[in-house]
């Protein structure tokens, strides 16, 4: 009797830790669920709004599918010639932006992991204190300026070609993922530093590099401000970014509007109609790219992101 018993309630500590398991996993999906409910709603939201009536989206009957589906939106911004310009530009501006802060991140951030590089200490404090102090907008324009950038591509590239938090998640994947035993024994080999580099600590530091051509491609294309102060009058030169927001502010109500209601209210339902566009236009290469970098995306983050 007392071993029919003990497995019983073994039997039922085990249904019960189950129980408690499936409960748990129950909560745990519900409240991620919820979290990218908050989180992808507001995507979905400005997708089906860019296609709907804008007075339906103001009147707020616009919340699951879209509703008197039109494309003027999409037709007035892409009518304006500058905006396949603007395309053109940023394309441009993120592929070169990319290839130099990438390529001088990593090589940056190898030498740095290597223990044996003189004075390397001074070298990642003056780094950190760029993240925390810098000369401000008008003495980096003046610096800029005195460079002969101003009205070039260069400017919205190199004045920030390194970004230091990336340098240092780089810096820490090298230090994690390549050990110096096995430097050390590509040097027994014959190996170079430089070979080392090339033919090991770069097949080896894909997830990385991914990681980095996101980052920075992230930021250059979505750049506006730079362009705004740097490339001035030369609007053939606009990226993407700077383009849209022109178009917005030209379908903003004027003051000469304000006396017409009617004609003040349909220039608002356009401007808000062209805001959802132009959020679907700049956002859609990114979403196109992102997944095809996730997964190195993900794996160099948690590797990079422990910074000993």
């Amino acid at each position: 009797m007392s071993a029919n018993a003990a497995s019983a309630r073994a039997k039922a500590k085990a249904m019960h830790k189950r129980e408690g398991s499936n409960l748990f996993h129950f909560c745990n999906y519900c409240f991620l669920g919820l979290i990218l409910f908050i989180v992808a709603y507001p995507i979905y939201f400005v997708l089906i709004a860019s296609f709907s009536d804008p007075a339906m989206v103001n009147s707020g009957q616009v919340l699951a599918i879209p509703k008197g589906i039109t494309l003027e939106g999409y037709k007035a911004v892409f009518q304006d010639d500058a905006i396949m310009t603007g395309y053109k530009n940023s394309i441009i501006y993120t592929v070169t932006g990319v290839f130099f802060s990438t390529i001088t991140t990593v090589l940056a951030a190898y030498s740095l992991s290597r223990r044996d590089l003189p004075l390397r200490p001074v070298f990642m404090m003056l780094i950190v204190f760029t993240m925390y102090f810098g000369g401000g907008m008008i003495p980096t324009y003046l610096v800029v300026q005195k460079l002969k950038m101003t009205g070039t591509m260069w400017s919205l590239i190199f004045p920030g070609m390194i970004v230091p938090y990336n340098l240092i998640v780089a810096r820490t994947f090298f230090e994690s993922s390549i050990p110096d035993e096995l430097r050390e024994s590509a040097q027994l080999d014959g190996c170079t530093e430089w070979q080392f580099f090339k033919e090991v600590a770069m097949p080896l530091s894909k997830a990385v590099v991914a990681m980095m051509i996101l980052f920075y491609g992230v930021a250059q294309w979505n750049t506006y401000f730079n362009a705004m102060i740097y490339l001035g009058r030369y609007q053939a030169k606009y990226p993407l970014q700077l383009v849209l927001r022109n178009i917005l502010i030209e379908n903003q109500v004027s003051q000469e509007m304000l006396g017409d209601v009617y004609q003040a209210a349909l220039q608002q339902e356009r401007a808000g109609l062209i805001k959802y566009v132009s959020i679907i236009v700049s956002a859609a290469p990114l979403m196109i790219l992102y997944p095809f970098v996730q997964k190195h995306f993900v794996k160099g983050v948690l590797i990079g992101s422990v910074k000993g």
